[in-house]
């Protein structure tokens, strides 16, 4: 177990350093986390909304039936039939619990959607800001890239140093060799 835990620990190690040593990897893991973060969310936002439809429906139900038990309390008792009209009220009243207990349970839902709703808001507003630190990742090391291209050996030549400047030095030096075949030829006259 100890071996596997120093090769496990091992391998932690390398990965924080090539992490380390390339930022825009980080960003990119932690903008592929948020994205997953978010469509779980956004599927919770649904299941939450499902269960709110739900408990409408169900409450809408229990709301019938109350006003069907109570016209039947109310032509019970009309017509004296209290054996009939008390069980009515019992299940009544029982029916408005239930209800109650289903309107709680949708207000609180409808909380939780509020909270998820905002929670997806903020992940958003974080995979926006991760992507903009990615975009610009990107860009600087294009750009090192880029910089390191046009130095030295990986000089890549552009049109004014191929073609303007190559035929300038060339003239200088064309110049230059012959002031020195100049002078060496006054040095042979000159003996």
């Amino acid at each position: 177990m100890g071996v596997f835990d120093d090769f496990s620990k091992f391998l932690e190690d390398r990965l924080d350093e090539y992490l380390a040593a390339n930022p825009q990897l980080e960003l990119m893991a932690m903008e592929e986390k948020l994205r997953e973060q978010e469509e779980e969310t956004l599927k919770l936002m649904t299941d939450l909304k499902m269960k709110e439809r739900q408990l409408q429906d169900e409450i809408l139900a229990i709301a019938q039936d109350i006003q069907v038990w109570h016209s039947r309390i109310e032509k019970a008792e009309a017509k004296g039939r209290l054996d009939l009209a008390e069980p009515a009220k019992e299940h009544e009243a029982s029916l408005l619990r239930q209800g109650n207990q289903k309107w709680g349970q949708m207000e609180m839902l409808k909380e939780r959607i509020q909270q998820t709703h905002e929670l997806q808001q903020k992940i958003q507003q974080r995979r926006k800001e991760v992507q903009a630190e990615v975009t610009q990742a990107q860009t600087a090391r294009t750009a090192a890239q880029a910089q390191t291209m046009n130095t030295g050996w990986n000089r890549i030549p552009t049109a004014n140093t191929s073609s303007g400047s190559a035929a300038q030095l060339e003239k200088q030096f064309q110049r230059w060799e012959a002031e020195e075949e100049l002078e060496e030829l006054k040095r042979n006259l000159g003996k």
